[in-house]
């Protein structure tokens, strides 16, 4: 069996913040900012990696960031995060974003994404992070998610190289779409 001590449940890094929003970072639309939740997004995710690893993080990547809903002045932003899944140095924290009413109590999904953080030590390096215990039917299902973006990640990579990409084995595709190729 493998040793406890370099394993952690994931409950023990989990983030929860939440943050009133305010004008001061709102569009014309009164809307907030998508900018400016990416930034609370990164930083819950630096925490939340920091926890896991005990050491500094840095974001290596960020996945599927879509914004479902629009967030009001006035509402009560709320994330949270985890850790999804581990690998050597890396780690990914899933984030979900949901926005209340605080006069309805109407809780809306705003947005879900997904960080890759990388532990680093003090001098840059990358290090080794500890692996995770999985509790339930939720944690492997997120665990497994990643490991398939992962993979569908490095295919994507792989088929549009650049060094060996050719343009006209895909141009049948694009027949289908509204663009137009002038390539000489």
């Amino acid at each position: 069996m493998q040793d406890e001590t370099k394993f952690k449940k994931i409950d023990d890094s989990r983030i929860l913040i939440s943050e009133l929003m305010l004008p001061s970072n709102s569009n014309f639309n009164g809307k907030i900012h998508g900018g400016y939740i990416l930034n609370l997004m990164d930083q819950i995710a630096f925490a939340c990696a920091s926890k896991h690893s005990k050491t500094y993080c840095v974001t290596a990547s960020v996945d599927t960031v879509d914004f479902l809903n629009p967030i009001e002045i006035g509402e009560l932003v709320t994330m949270k995060a985890s850790i999804n899944y581990v690998g050597n140095t890396s780690m990914v924290v899933g984030i979900r974003v949901e926005a209340e009413n605080i006069r309805t109590g109407e809780i809306k999904h705003c947005n879900s994404s997904y960080f890759t953080m990388v532990a680093k030590d003090d001098d840059g390096n990358s290090v080794e992070v500890p692996g995770l215990i999985i509790n339930d039917k939720q944690e492997v299902r997120r665990f497994l998610k990643c490991l398939k973006r992962n993979d569908m990640k490095r295919l994507r990579r792989k088929e549009f190289k650049e060094k060996d990409f050719s343009p006209n084995d895909y141009l049948h595709i694009l027949e289908a779409y509204k663009v137009k190729v002038a390539i000489p």
